[in-house]
């Protein structure tokens, strides 16, 4: 029986490992962590992440052929093929800092594999790393390998949080790079039949391992930039009274273009996007090419100045001061159905609002008071390392309650910033909530889920982005 152990329990090895679980039922599949709460958590009825459709799986197969453990050595030596879905975060100090990916985690986790192996070995990348990554692992491998023959493949992972479930079962495409020698091949191939038990095999593309780690840092650049795109319409079209939404219905007709990833907000977030396009700016300065990395940075420029843009609006309307007024926060997560908070636009508006002394009362439907509180005191890129090497969060933010319904969060307040786009949002009693609030009430829309015309006849004074504005907001522009 192949044997198959993942090292890391988080939001990529957890469902990946489970669907390959549930769909080769003659493959044992095992999911190591050093993190003793996170594997409890995976071998209880409360999974440490939330996401449709994974509980079904995980308690379909837990028990036969998958298990979680953090035995991490044990299972590593019995494996045929480890993939590593390890932390890549972004680096704080030293060489790159701001930009690089910190290696520290995948280095360590291949200095074990090569530690623990008594046999020969296919070691697959599964976290997004910079190109070339693969060659170094290689070498950690190869000059502490005792004789065993490692093999590394690149297989980044195209999930969308909320639909990871969906996307693992019926995935785009799958990516597997490797050596174009005999032995790589014959790791491809390998990696291949396992997932050929579901996937039509020419939706699984074989490429070599330097176009299988870069194909994931430009499919995650060419997704961001589209939303920066729209993002920097959407100022274009306040200023001149176009419909953002219109513009983009238009624009995605064209079957060149399409119509995905083209709806204006307050911004993206998400593990993946900012750190990647970091990543790539990165690679493309070390490689001298500083007018690709400065394209790609605009990017995240633009993206930083849509949340800066979305603050300043919502202070300026309400007669240039937010100070000790109650701000509703309806959202949190960096998108619907995930309790996912990595690089939400949620933190930089909350923090700007918090700058400007506001008192914030929010509600997430997945997030809880800990993991808010915890995201509103850590340092830019400190989330990314593991939960146990994070700093230890500092007494609570002051002026931030966190609430457990909408109702709750919107009375008294004098303005509502809908920051995720839950589809509760959207069936809320607005009337309600008008009647509790502080008047004029404001509502300002960050994802675009609101029926503004109907919010306008209750008597709310509404901000939609992108949109045509109030007669009360153009008087008072967002100056960036």
């Amino acid at each position: 029986m192949v044997k198959i152990c993942c090292i890391g329990a988080g939001y990529v090895g957890g469902p990946t490992m489970a669907v390959i679980a549930l769909k080769c039922p003659n493959i044992q599949v095992a999911v190591v962590d050093i993190s003793t709460a996170r594997i409890n958590a995976w071998n209880s009825d409360t999974l440490p992440i939330y996401e449709p459709g994974l509980d079904e799986v995980v308690k379909k197969c837990r028990g036969k052929n998958l298990s979680f453990s953090t035995d991490v050595e044990k299972h590593v030596a019995e494996s045929d093929i480890v993939f590593v879905s390890v932390n890549t975060p972004t680096k704080t100090q030293g060489l790159g800092a701001g930009k690089a990916a910190d290696l520290t985690y995948w280095e360590s986790a291949a200095r074990m594999i090569a530690d623990v192996a008594k046999s020969n070995k296919i070691v697959v990348e599964k976290s997004t790393v910079p190109v070339k990554t693969a060659e170094a692992i290689e070498k950690i491998l190869t000059h502490n390998s005792k004789g065993i023959n490692f093999s590394i493949l690149s297989n980044p992972e195209f999930l969308a949080e909320g639909t990871a479930i969906s996307d693992l079962l019926n995935p785009d495409r799958v990516l597997i790079g490797g050596r174009e020698t005999p032995e790589g091949k014959k790791a491809i191939e390998a990696l291949r039949d396992v997932y050929a038990h579901w996937v039509p095999v020419d939706r699984i593309l074989c490429t070599n391992l330097w176009s299988a780690e870069l194909s994931k840092l430009a499919a995650n650049a060419f997704l961001a930039q589209r939303i920066s795109s729209v993002n920097a319409m959407s100022a274009l079209c306040e200023a001149t009274g176009a419909d953002v939404s219109q513009v983009a219905h238009a624009v995605g007709k064209d079957t060149r273009i399409g119509p995905k990833f083209l709806n204006a907000s307050v911004g993206f977030g998400g593990s993946c996007f900012q750190k990647d396009i970091l990543n790539l700016v990165y690679i493309c300065e070390c490689n001298g090419l500083p007018e690709v990395a400065t394209y790609w940075k605009q990017v995240i420029k633009v993206n930083d100045y849509q949340k800066t843009r979305f603050v300043n609006r919502i202070v300026s309307s309400m007669f240039n001061t937010v100070s000790g007024k109650k701000i509703a926060v309806l959202g949190f997560a960096f998108k619907k159905d995930t309790g996912d908070t990595r690089e939400t636009p949620a933190i930089d508006v909350c923090k700007g609002l918090i700058g400007d002394k506001a008192k914030l009362s929010i509600y997430d439907p997945q997030v809880n008071q800990d993991q808010i509180q915890r995201d509103l005191s850590m340092k830019k890129f400190d989330w990314d390392h593991p939960v146990h090497l994070q700093p230890m969060s500092p007494t609570s933010v002051k002026d931030v309650s966190v609430v457990w319904d909408a109702y709750t969060a919107t009375k008294d307040a004098h303005g509502i910033c809908i920051l995720t786009e839950w589809d509760e949002f959207k069936n809320l009693d607005y009337q309600k909530i008008f009647n509790d609030m502080q008047k004029p009430a404001f509502v300002f829309d960050g994802r675009n889920v609101v029926d503004a015309e109907r919010l306008r006849k209750i008597g709310f004074i509404v901000y939609s982005i992108g949109k045509p504005l109030d007669d009360w907001l153009k008087d008072m522009p967002a100056v960036a």
